[in-house]
C-alpha cells in the first residue's frame, strides 16, 4: 500500500531524475532516493548513457548504511548487462530491504525482469508510484523504446494571425524576449532540432543553447535541405559545438556536394522523397532514431510543420503568440495541410497555456482524428 510518506520520497526521486533531462539520451531519465528510518541517506540521477545508473550513484553515496534502507526509484531497476552492470544485483548486494518504484521499464531487456528478481531475492517491492509523473519526465524514451522513434515536438512563435514572418523571404523577431529564453531551455533537453534550407538562408541561425547563468547543452542540427543548398559559410557549419550538424538531402543531390561538406565535419545522408516529391520525413526520423536521438525539437519553418502534421509525426506542441497582428504578406505557421472540418482537424489536449513576457504560450499533446 502506498503512503504519503512513499509519494514525498518519490517525488524527491523525480527532483533528482529531472536533473538528467536532455543528458541521458537514448537512456530514460532516472532518479533516486536512499532512505533510512525516514531520514535521507543519498541521493543520485543517471547522468549520461554508458554512466552508472541513479540507483547505483545512490547507493555508492549512501555506503554501508544503504545496508536495510528503502530505494526510492522513479524506473524500475534492470537486471540485465549493457554498458553497465545490473542495478537489481547490486541493491540485493547493498543489503537495500524495500524497493519502491514509479513505473515499470517497457524496455523489452527489462520490462517486469528487475522486479521480479527483487521479488525473488525475498525484497519488498512496491510499484507504481506517482507513474504518471514518472511517464512523464521519460515520455521521449518511452516512445522510442517502443517504436525506435524519436519524440517530436514542434515550436514555433508565431502573431495573432497565425505568421511566422513579416514577410516572405525575410526574417523579423515576432516573440519578445522571454519567450526566446524558453525556446533555449527547450533546446536545452532536446537531442536534436530541425529546420529546413528556407531558415538556414533567411535567418543564418546558430542552433545552439544559449542559457543564463548556465552552461546549455547544444543539441545535433538538423537541416532539410533537398539539393544541398547551403552556403558552406553558413553559421551552423563552424560552430564550436560538441553537438554535430547533420543534413538529410534527396537522392540525386550532387555527390561532390556532399564530400564538400563532409570535409568540414558535416554529416550528411540522403533519403527518399515521398509522394509530394518533398524528402520523406518518416524516413528522416527513423534515421535519427537509428542513431538513439530520442527528441527532435522542430522549429520550421511552415512546410515542415505541415509535412509533419500531414504524416501524424508531432507529438507535442509549444506554440508562442506575441500580441500582434503580421498581416497578409507572412508565411502561416503550417503551409501543406488541408482539413474540411473540425472534425478533421487535429487537435491538442492537455493544453497548458503560460505568460512570458507579452507573450502567451500554448502546449499540448497532439491528438489526430481517425
Amino acid at each position: 500500500m502506498t503512503t504519503e510518506k512513499d509519494r514525498y520520497f518519490m517525488r524527491m526521486a523525480l527532483k533528482e531524475a529531472r536533473k538528467g533531462l536532455g543528458r541521458t539520451s537514448p537512456n530514460p531519465c532516472v532518479g533516486a532516493v536512499v532512505v533510512k528510518d525516514d531520514r535521507v541517506i543519498a541521493k543520485g540521477y543517471h547522468t549520461k548513457a554508458g554512466k552508472p545508473h541513479a540507483e547505483i550513484n545512490a547507493l555508492r553515496k549512501a555506503g554501508k548504511e544503504a545496508d536495510g534502507a528503502t530505494i526510492y526509484v522513479t524506473l524500475e531497476p534492470c537486471n540485465h548487462t549493457g554498458r553497465t552492470p545490473p542495478c537489481s544485483q547490486a541493491l540485493v548486494a547493498a543489503g537495500i530491504k524495500r524497493v519502491v518504484v514509479g513505473m515499470e521499464d517497457p524496455n523489452p531487456l527489462v520490462d517486469g525482469r528487475g522486479l521480479a528478481f527483487l521479488v525473488d531475492q525475498r525484497i519488498e517491492v512496491l510499484t507504481g508510484v506517482l507513474t504518471e509523473e514518472c511517464r512523464e519526465i521519460n515520455r521521449p524514451f518511452l516512445k522510442y523504446i517502443t517504436t525506435s522513434m524519436p519524440w517530436v515536438v514542434m515550436k514555433s512563435g508565431i502573431s495573432l494571425d497565425g505568421r511566422i514572418t513579416y514577410k516572405k523571404g525575410t526574417s523579423g523577431w515576432i516573440t519578445g524576449p522571454e519567450s526566446l529564453r524558453k525556446v533555449h531551455q527547450l533546446r536545452d533537453i532536446s537531442d536534436a532540432i530541425m529546420v529546413g534550407i528556407g531558415t538556414i538562408s533567411i535567418d543564418d541561425p546558430s542552433l545552439t543553447t544559449r542559457l543564463i547563468n548556465r552552461r546549455g547543452r547544444d543539441p545535433v542540427r538538423v537541416v532539410l535541405d533537398s539539393s544541398l543548398r547551403i552556403p558552406v559559410s553558413a553559421k551552423i557549419l563552424h560552430l564550436d559545438s560538441e553537438a554535430s550538424t547533420w543534413i538529410f538531402c534527396g537522392p540525386e543531390a550532387d555527390v561532390k556536394r556532399k564530400e564538400e561538406l563532409r570535409a568540414i565535419g558535416t554529416v550528411v545522408r540522403s533519403v527518399e522523397r515521398d509522394a509530394t516529391g518533398r524528402l520523406d520525413i518518416r524516413e528522416v526520423l527513423a534515421a535519427l532514431g537509428h542513431e538513439g536521438i530520442t527528441s527532435v525539437l522542430v522549429e520550421g519553418g511552415a512546410q515542415i510543420h505541415g509535412s509533419m502534421l500531414r504524416n501524424r509525426l508531432v507529438d507535442h506542441v509549444n506554440l508562442f503568440y506575441a500580441p500582434l497582428f503580421a498581416g497578409d504578406n507572412g508565411i502561416p505557421v503550417v503551409q501543406g495541410l488541408s482539413v474540411n472540418s473540425r472534425n478533421e482537424a487535429i487537435h491538442l489536449e492537455k493544453i497548458e497555456c503560460k505568460r512570458f513576457g507579452d507573450d502567451v504560450m500554448v502546449e499540448g499533446d497532439v491528438s489526430y482524428q481517425s
